[in-house]
């Protein structure tokens, strides 16, 4: 009861927000439906009447379904760049296969008497086609146009990724958070919207023949209609646009803190950090969220703002690792606690640049990293047990994940098993909980704030320390979880917020106040 009543107050809280999402998710699903019954329907029509080009335009829009759609989404940015034109694109192009399929096939079905009749009575192929095979085969174009919706409603969450917003930003960021409360705040309305518009659409579907004729103007006006839903949250008075990671969004040391502490109100967009460093570059963004140690920072010219009134707590990195398996394996810590002071900030940042940017691989710039300190050890392919290490999704992480299985395997007879990109914070703990996984690195910070959920009064009272904060996850880990934090690996990879080098200079921007006061000077 207390879950519900809380999902219930979170969403009040987040009304606002919430309709905006909405809107933008129902503008982001029609628009694309819109663009692809325009193309669709006619192509349909078309090897309707050539039908030997059916077999490869089904089969192309078949393969187009079966790309992974957050790599369709990756394609697109090259050519569209972010938010919701490259989306938009997406979607449309997930819609075709049950659009053409259906209208090939709703026409196919017309009974060849029907269309014969109308020939005998004078009619031209095009009155044939709008007065007789298309009202006949409207209730098999709409059950294409009902799936294609389903689809696409499901599929537009993804498009926070990209920074075209809709309900995908709750969800993503309840993820980030581990906040299940803000993940069924995006994931109930977008299964709703599911369910309501394929039970209109299935209304639509089963009208009588008469009806069905209206339907063939009323529909394309109804989504012209829940197309424009993308354009109703208002406009807003900064002129610069920020992009920020859904957990930087909902973090008290992140957006919230921003505004809390510095007062800081601009235009934000939510934005995978995988493609959040190159807007910036690319002129698209003016602000984004980042890490003090990502390698992009370099690769991009990008500028940290020094954060004055202190919002970002340490974040030094280190191993998490179930006390029941260091238990079971004593020689455990010890090698991976070699890695203990190896890395500082700088060094971090460089072993980042050469993935990031680069494009080494981790194994690469793990391996030549243990080979330069004299830290590498060849395997010993023992087979005493099998430690299963995890990752969140990103460079940085992939890199140390490397070295702790080089570590392992050169210095104990374990054999490893590693699980990369298992997404944010929430994840990764709960594989680390739930026995799926054995160890994972973690960063101080996020342990504090985001799985601790440490109170305001005793954050303020040990932010300030590295030594203290650390100390805290420590000892609350084990007592709560049987989860011991090795030695930190020496660098402080800390949420920051950047711009590109020179428009900071320009502007004279270095800290995030002069940010504040440049952006209240704007509007």
């Amino acid at each position: 009861m207390n879950e519900q009543q809380g999902l219930w107050d979170f969403m009040q809280q987040q009304s606002g927000k919430l309709l905006e999402q909405t809107l933008a998710h129902i503008g982001l699903t029609f628009i694309s439906l819109l663009l692809s019954i325009i193309v669709g329907v006619p192509a349909g029509i078309w090897i309707s009447r050539r039908k030997k080009w059916s077999g490869a335009v089904l089969g192309f829009a078949g393969i187009l379904q079966t790309i992974p759609s957050i790599a369709l989404l990756g394609f697109m940015i090259p050519l569209l760049g972010i938010g919701a034109k490259p989306a938009i694109v997406a979607l449309m192009l997930y819609a075709f296969l049950p659009i053409i399929r259906n209208t090939f096939t709703g026409i196919e079905q017309v009974n060849a008497a029907v269309t014969d009749a109308a020939k005998g009575m004078g009619m031209s192929s095009w009155q044939i086609l709008f007065k007789v095979e298309l009202p006949l085969a409207m209730p098999v174009i709409l059950a294409g146009i009902r799936t294609a919706t389903v689809i696409n409603v499901g599929v537009a969450t993804l498009a926070a990724y990209i920074a075209a917003g809709g309900l995908g930003e709750f969800i993503f960021g309840g993820i980030a958070l581990n906040n299940t409360n803000m993940i069924l705040a995006g994931a109930i309305p977008a299964a709703l919207l599911a369910i309501i518009f394929d039970f209109l659409l299935a209304k639509a579907q089963h009208l009588d023949i008469k009806k069905t004729k209206a339907a063939i103007i009323i529909v394309p006006v109804l989504l012209i209609v829940l197309s424009s839903f993308y354009l109703l949250p208002s406009a807003y008075g900064s002129k610069m646009l920020a992009g920020f990671t859904p957990e930087f969004m909902g973090r008290s040391d992140g957006y919230l803190g921003l505004k809390d502490k510095y007062g800081l109100d601009i235009r934000t967009v939510v934005i995978s950090d995988a493609v959040m460093y190159k807007a910036a570059y690319e002129n698209q963004l003016d602000v984004i969220s980042g890490y003090s140690t990502d390698g992009r920072l370099k690769a991009y010219d990008l500028v940290v703002l020094e954060d004055d009134k202190k919002i970002f707590p340490p974040y030094y990195a280190a191993p998490i690792v179930r006390q029941e398996v260091l238990q079971k394996y004593p020689e455990l810590e010890p090698a991976l606690n070699l890695l203990c002071g190896k890395i500082n900030d700088s060094v971090m940042t460089e072993l980042n640049y050469k993935v990031d940017y680069l494009k080494q691989s981790p194994e690469k710039v793990a391996k030549d990293f243990l080979i330069e300190h004299k830290l590498y050890k060849l395997p010993r392919n023992g087979h005493k047990g099998i430690i299963r290490m995890g990752s969140k999704i990103f460079g940085e992480q992939y890199i140390l994940l490397q070295m702790y299985a080089m570590l392992l395997t050169g210095n104990t007879d374990l054999e490893v098993e590693t699980k990369t990109g298992l997404g944010g914070t929430k994840i990764c703990f709960d594989a680390l909980t739930n026995n799926q996984i054995d160890l994972y690195p973690e960063y101080t910070g996020t342990g504090l704030l985001v799985i601790l959920q440490a109170k305001n009064n005793t954050v303020q009272k040990i932010i300030g320390n590295k030594e203290t904060v650390y100390e805290y996850v420590h000892d609350e880990f084990l007592r709560r979880y049987k989860i011991k934090w090795l030695k930190p690996i020496g660098f402080n990879n800390a949420y920051a917020v950047m711009m590109r080098r020179k428009q900071a200079s320009d502007f004279k921007i270095r800290t995030i106040s002069q940010l504040k006061m440049y952006i209240d000077n704007s509007r």
